[in-house]
């Protein structure tokens, strides 16, 4: 029964009832201690009783209470009249969006400026970790003053983290039906996943904003049918109708691209995150009229929507870029005098090319190098902000990891196994020092390069002239610390923040060290790299997360509370690395994105894909069971920045967890009998030698432990050895066997001067394939076991990651150009033929040496189980936000 006027719900006084719906009935009400009009929604009290509705309810509190955006409607209070939960909300005054769409479609500038606003008050909400789920526009509010309001968050998905476990609220209910036990959100307006029932997360809303958006623009519905069933086909089957081709013909083909963005099927096409989507439209506000129209058109003038969709990464950035070319140019134009406000636009890959890898933007903020991928190979390239043009730097093939010179004249880099620098405007590379497998390195203006020369090392400095580097930092042990990595110098060019790897989550972090001493400071803790930004910011990653926190630079101390900057950013979760940079002139560039883009699928000899293995993840390291039943890998978590092992079974593709964090727990190989999994881990500090029951069942126990860092690479096939590999600091990788019988002593195998790794034992037992870079590049040789002297060199052109037919009459390597190859061998008594190496095909893996990415079934060589990375169909950009502090100023 509705309240009465007059009656009292607390110190609050009912005056009418507004409306009354599924989750309640809304009332306008009196506050008379700030003397305001409020409205209050209470649950009826016949509902009270029902457990899962009153959970419902106190979920939408919750959530709505966790925001302050003025985007979203903001919450007062919450109490209880006669058993009755209810909320004290804001009163607004004006209308939902549907009673404005009642009258047809929006101007283009109208919806963009609405679409806007929502995409902000989004973007607030998933940096809270709350997803809205049934986001339409009975759920938008526009006040009289065209301000929007996101209502109803009792759909909501919180995502709460203790003791860095996750616990996820399902609401299971649908508009068209409310009873418990159906599909979440509204049907029209629901994502594919959400149709599907599979776990909806932030791009949920992102889709149903891109729906929203083209219903504005268009005055119809993106999906519909004359049922629901129907209407839940065309959201999984259909694309909407072309704007061009409905009612409203003056849409720019750039809006009408950033809707298609949203609404893609697939998540992972779609934008990565909100505050990317308001980046598109807020460089879109001057882009909506006829005369952008008429601008923009020859980017529309493809005569099919697929030949449409595939130029949507190029229409996008020319048209974010045309968008900020003027502010941009005015911005590098007046070096001591900064634009009024932030300006943000989007840096696509060239045409023909991915990105891949990391990238920086230059200390002087103009320049932007980044790593690209094409047919097979990678390449560094530069892009000017004030230009629409990128330029490969030649002489950077397979470069990784690009830093710049202080006076951004130059780009340091790894590769093939060296530091190297090379002039930005051209010219050769130039070797700096030997680097196995170097991380990216920071650079004073003294000329002092501060780098990690190998993935699991310390920090070491090296002249920029080049020279043999010197050691600099030293790992903690009473911390478990297992390496130092991405350095970034601080405005006094001596000392540098640096993160500090550890067994124990508790002590991974980011620390500031010096030139000058060897004193160290802890900062704070995250599991990625941290950058400094003047005027004194320091930038990390919390998750995914991008944060922002007050630094004094001089006094080396945190200063407020941290803050969101960007949501969804992306990151290398082995390598600790985001995938951010900022300049000394307060530009930031950073790329959203998922780290979830690899399927494991099968292929046969001609390349042909024969079928996956379950749900795409960011996989590594496969190996099969002996019964090849099952699937040993390694998946990243990209969220707490860990790794652990996942076993899958073939036959239904479901995967299990195997090991469990904090550590960080990868490169599992199977026992021959299939008993056992042993593995590496850094619970203990260095990675070491841990093995479990392939059951699950137990515990997991220590095999093999030392302060160099050892991964597993293979188990002979009479369960006598087990082949391993071990990081020395003097040495580099070398390869080692451990005895599973007798007194169990390991012995090394191959222990040089260079790097030695990635080690397989023939069928047979009597030789190893490895991977070596003594000849300056990776190659793949072949020695016998146990030693006698002979070397035979398998690949000729570069290779890695070698692998034996289970005859042992063939061998398969990975070519620098991502090639699977194949070879003939044949070894007899002392001696070992090797046939010429042939291509078998082409793969999608990130490049060579890296960890395991394929793995040789029984078969005669005749399939192959690959961790295939998957095509974006839209690439995701990199964003880069001019002036990134002016937005803290409003």
């Amino acid at each position: 029964m509705p309240i009465s006027p007059s009656t009292r719900l607390g110190r609050y006084e009912i005056r009418s009832q507004l409306g009354a719906g599924g989750m309640g009935e809304v009332y306008l009400a009196r506050d008379p201690k700030i003397n305001r009009d409020v409205a209050i929604k209470v649950l009826p009290a016949a509902f009270s009783s029902d457990s899962d509705r009153l959970r419902r309810f106190e979920l939408e509190v919750q959530a709505t209470g966790k925001l302050n955006h003025p985007n979203i409607l903001a919450v007062y209070d919450v109490e209880t009249h006669d058993g009755a939960p209810y909320v004290v909300y804001e009163l607004l005054e004006g209308g939902t969006l549907r009673e404005r769409l009642s009258d047809g479609l929006l101007p283009a500038r109208k919806a963009t400026d609405y679409a806007l606003q929502i995409a902000r008050g989004l973007a607030a909400a998933h940096g809270k970790g709350i997803v809205h789920r049934d986001l339409k526009p009975d759920n938008i509010f526009i006040t009289h003053d065209d301000q929007v309001k996101i209502l109803d968050f009792g759909l909501a998905k919180l995502i709460e983290r203790t003791d860095g476990s996750e616990a996820q609220t399902d609401v299971p209910t649908r508009r068209v039906n409310t009873d418990p036990g159906v599909v979440m959100g509204t049907v029209g307006y629901m994502s594919p996943e959400q149709v599907r029932g599979r776990p909806a997360d932030h791009r949920a809303d992102i889709f149903s904003l891109g729906v929203i958006i083209y219903e504005m623009l268009s005055g119809k519905r993106a999906f519909h049918g004359d049922s629901v069933v129907e209407t839940l086909n065309a959201i999984l089957k259909e694309d909407p109708t072309e704007l061009s081709a409905t009612t409203n013909r003056n849409v720019a083909p750039a809006l009408e691209r950033v809707v298609w963005h949203c609404i893609e099927k697939s998540p992972e096409r779609r934008f990565q995150s909100a505050t990317d989507v308001a980046f598109a439209l807020e460089a879109l506000s001057g882009l909506t009229s006829q005369t952008s129209e008429q601008t923009l058109a020859p980017l529309a003038s493809a005569p099919t929507r697929l030949k449409k969709r595939e130029m949507l990464a190029w229409a996008l950035v020319a048209m974010a870029t045309i968008a900020a070319l003027l502010i941009a140019a005015l911005y590098f134009r007046r070096a001591l005098e900064a634009p009024a406000a932030a300006t943000r636009f989007f840096i696509y890959p060239p045409e023909k090319t991915a990105f891949t890898g990391a990238f920086a933007v230059s200390p002087d903020g103009r320049r932007v190098v980044f790593r690209v991928i094409s047919e097979g190979k990678a390449l560094l390239w530069v892009r000017a902000l004030d230009s629409l043009a990128a330029q490969p730097l030649a002489g950077t093939e397979e470069a990784n990891f690009p830093f710049w010179s202080p006076d951004s004249r130059f780009v340091g880099f790894s590769a093939g196994g060296k530091l190297k620098k090379i002039e930005v405007t051209g010219g050769p590379a130039q070797t700096l020092c030997d680097a196995p497998d170097s991380r990216e390195g920071a650079w004073n203006r003294d000329g002092v390069i501060v780098v990690t020369l190998s993935p699991l090392s310390t920090l070491y400095r090296v002249s920029a002239a080049g020279g043999a580097p010197t050691s600099l930092t030293m790992l903690d042990a009473s911390r478990k610390e297992t390496f130092h990595a991405h350095p970034r110098f601080l405005p006094d060019g001596r000392h540098f923040l640096y993160y500090a790897n550890s067994g124990q989550s508790e002590n991974r972090g980011i620390f500031v060290g010096s030139l000058d001493s060897k004193e160290t400071k802890r900062l704070i803790s995250t599991d990625a790299h941290a950058a400094y930004s003047p005027p004194g910011y320091l930038l990390f990653l919390r998750e995914r997360m991008l944060m922002a926190q007050g630094f004094d630079a001089d006094r080396l101390e945190l200063t407020g509370e941290p803050f969101p900057v960007a949501e969804q950013v992306d990151r290398f979760t082995g390598a600790h690395l985001g995938l951010f940079s900022v300049s000394e002139t307060g530009v930031l560039v950073y790329r959203s994105g998922t780290a979830e883009n690899v399927q494991l699928a099968w292929f046969d000899r001609g390349g042909k894909q024969l079928g996956t293995v379950g749900p795409p993840g960011a996989y590594f390291n496969p190996w099969l069971s002996p019964d090849e039943k099952r699937v040993a890998v390694t998946r990243d978590d990209p969220q707490v920045g860990t790794a652990d092992i996942w076993l899958i079974e073939l036959a239904r593709g479901t995967p299990t967890r195997f090991t469990f964090g904090p550590s960080v727990n990868i490169t599992p190989i199977w026992s021959p009998d299939g008993s056992r999994i042993v593995f590496s881990t850094n619970r203990d500090g260095p990675m070491t030698l841990y093995q479990r029951a392939a059951s699950g069942a137990g515990n997991d126990e220590a095999l093999l432990k030392s302060d160099h860092p050892k991964a597993p690479n293979d188990w002979s096939a009479d369960g006598r050895f087990i082949l391993y590999q071990d990081r020395d600091p003097k040495t580099n990788r070398d390869l080692w066997v451990l005895p599973l019988s007798g007194d169990q002593k390991p012995f090394p195998f191959l222990q040089t001067e260079f790097d030695e790794f990635q080690g397989q034992f023939s069928p047979d037992g009597k030789w190893i394939a490895y991977t070596s870079n003594e000849s300056g590049t990776w190659q793949v040789y072949v020695r016998s076991f146990p030693p006698s002297g002979g070397k035979w060199q398998v690949s000729t052109a570069g290779g890695a990651q070698p692998q034996w037919r289970r005859d042992g009459r063939e061998l398969y390597y990975i070519s620098p150009d991502r090639k699977l190859m194949a070879v003939e061998v044949k070894g007899d008594g002392s001696t070992f033929e090797v046939g010429v190496p042939k291509v078998l095909f082409e793969l999608r893996v990130p490049g060579i040496p890296g960890p395991r990415n394929y793995y040789v079934a029984a078969a005669a060589g005749r399939r192959f189980l690959v961790t295939s990375v998957l095509e974006e169909a839209t690439p995701q950009p990199i964003s880069v936000v001019l002036n990134w502090t002016a937005d803290l100023k409003r």
